[in-house]
Formats: structure tokens, C-alpha cells, sequence
């Protein structure tokens, strides 16, 4: 069951245009450990990485920041501990129970062992493994949480039909969130996601399916098939699809990327650099919608990780 969580709204205006640009972001940090709890243990013992995550994100100056691959524990206590290293912390932060790590008690990878990274609702060595989290100067409203929608609901979808999960297979690696951002005169909506990579499988193409209708589960939401789409959005995460470059079934992003309904920003840049023959890669993506105005658009250098954070300003239309 979909979960809505509803926050008051303290700004008050209504005024049809923001005074000032806002910056959304999204980041890949470095911030998924090989067990529970150690991320929190790294962020209280300040390790060098820390530390270079988190001037990053001070230099970002993100309004709203997506932080993606980021260990989840029920009580925030490590992106607590993350927050509080900022010279500035942000007021709201919030992040849901990611499906990664979630055990689906069935041995998917079919090896004869359950239980393992594999056999989860999404890939990840243990509950909360690489999840989500958001960090928000204003403050968060209603939260439509999709991450329990089956795969095999999802309208047509590239699900094998023989799939012998269909009947409990979550489509969300990580999750997909509609999260309300109440910014001084009116709402703004992050579509927020982390796909899987098109990749590690067989000739199946399980994960290259996935990552496909995951990618394009945001257009059902913009179709209306979920509810009333949204009006002034953004969609902004970790897409794990290039449009031109690299494995996977291109005409997800690419569809995507050519909606009418939504602004390309930085087209034809890379946010990924792994070493080859992988090369540079654009899988992080910030998207507004074609009802807000963007001011500014960038890509931003980082000494870790393969992934650059991704920014763009907007402001309403006219």
C-alpha cells in the first residue's frame, strides 16, 4: 500500500513567481557501506571521505538535494550525522525504507542459497543498503511513496511473462518517491529515483527490462496513470541508462529525454566517469518540467566516486 505522508506548510504567498532561482540537485555520493551501521561509523569518526563528501555538498549550495547510494537505517541516524557535518545543516532532510537490501525470501539468482544480495526486492547486502535521501532548505510536504507498485502492474511493461516473481517482484530498485517541496509561493515536485544498471544478468535481460520500466514509470505517473500527474516537477536521480553510450535498451532515456512535458537541460554530457572500457557515461539526470523556467544548469567536478553531482535552477514560468 502506498504510503502519503503530510507535513503542515509554513510559507505563506501567492505570488506566481519564485523571487529567487531555486537549485535542485542530485548526487551518487559515496555513501553505501559493506554492512549496517558502518556509514554512521564513518561519518562520526570523520573519515578523509567524509570529509570530501561533505564539502561537496557544501559547494553544491543545493536548495534541494537528492542524495542517492546512501545506506538507510530506520532512524536517520546516519544522514542525521551527515547533515550535522554541513557548516550549514539543512532544516528538513527525509528518506523512506529503500526496496534494496528488502529480502523477497526466494532464490532469484536460482544458486541454491536465499538470503544473499541477490535474492532481494532490489540488489543489496542487507536492509537499507544504497538508498535514498532527501536534504531541503523549505520545507517537505505530502509524499506519494510508489515503491510498492508490482512490476507486473506497471501498464505495459517489459516483465518476461514466465518471470517466476511476478506475483511479488516490486518494479523500484531502490524506490521511486513523489515528494512535495514547499518552496515559498508554491509547491515543487521531485520525482525521485535510483535504477538499477542494465547490466549482470543473462540472455534474459532481466535488470535491462527493469531499468527500462523504471525509467519509464515516470511517464505512466505523467500520463495519469497513478493519479493526477503533477503540475511544476522535477525528475532527478540515477537513471543507469545512457542515451547513446553504453548497455541497455536506449529508447527508455531516450523517450524520456523527448517528452514534451519536460526540459533537457544538459544534453550530450556526461555525469559518470568509470574507467574503460566503460569510459563516461550520462545516467544521472535532473529534469524540470516545461512549466518551469531554467535559469542555470551544470555538472560539478568531485575527487571520489565515478558520479558527478548534477544541478540545474529554475524558477516558475511567466
Amino acid at each position: 500500500m502506498r504510503r502519503f505522508i503530510a507535513a503542515c506548510l509554513i510559507w505563506i504567498g501567492v505570488s506566481p513567481a519564485w523571487a529567487d532561482t531555486i537549485r535542485i540537485a542530485t548526487y551518487a555520493a559515496p555513501l553505501s557501506r559493506n554492512g549496517p551501521g558502518l556509514l554512521l561509523a564513518d561519518i562520526l569518526n570523520k573519515t578523509p571521505e567524509i570529509w570530501q563528501v561533505s564539502k561537496r555538498i557544501e559547494a553544491l549550495a543545493a536548495d534541494v538535494l537528492l542524495l542517492t547510494d546512501i545506506d538507510y537505517d530506520r532512524d536517520l541516524h546516519a544522514l542525521n550525522a551527515l547533515n550535522d557535518r554541513l557548516t550549514a545543516p539543512y532544516p528538513h532532510i527525509f528518506a523512506l525504507r529503500p526496496n534494496s537490501g528488502m529480502q523477497s525470501g526466494f532464490d532469484v539468482d536460482q544458486n541454491g542459497w536465499l538470503g544473499e544480495a541477490r535474492d532481494a526486492i532490489g540488489y543489496g547486502r542487507f536492509n537499507g543498503d544504497g538508498g535514498m535521501a532527501i536534504l531541503s532548505n523549505f520545507p517537505i510536504g505530502t509524499v506519494t511513496d510508489y515503491s510498492d507498485v508490482l512490476w507486473a502492474d506497471l501498464p505495459q511493461n517489459l516483465m518476461a511473462k514466465d518471470d517466476p516473481l511476478r506475483s511479488i517482484q516490486r518494479l523500484s530498485t531502490v524506490g521511486h518517491w513523489q515528494v512535495e517541496i514547499s518552496t515559498p509561493n508554491h509547491p515543487l515536485t521531485l520525482l525521485a529515483f535510483s535504477a538499477t544498471p542494465p547490466v549482470f544478468d543473462g540472455p534474459e535481460d532481466r535488470n535491462g527490462r527493469r531499468n527500462a520500466d523504471e525509467i519509464q514509470f515516470w511517464q505512466r505517473v505523467l500520463n495519469g496513470d497513478f493519479g493526477p500527474p503533477p503540475n511544476d516537477f522535477v525528475i532527478l536521480g540515477i537513471a543507469n541508462l545512457d542515451p547513446d553510450r553504453g548497455e541497455g535498451r536506449r529508447e527508455a532515456i531516450i523517450d524520456l529525454l523527448a517528452d514534451p512535458r519536460i526540459h533537457e537541460p544538459l544534453p550530450n554530457q556526461p555525469t559518470a566517469h568509470w574507467p574503460e572500457p566503460i569510459g563516461e557515461l550520462r545516467v544521472d539526470i535532473v529534469l524540470p518540467s516545461t512549466t518551469l523556467t531554467i535559469r542555470n544548469a551544470g555538472i560539478e567536478d568531485t575527487p571520489i566516486g565515478p558520479h558527478r553531482p548534477v544541478w540545474v535552477d529554475v524558477l516558475s514560468a511567466p
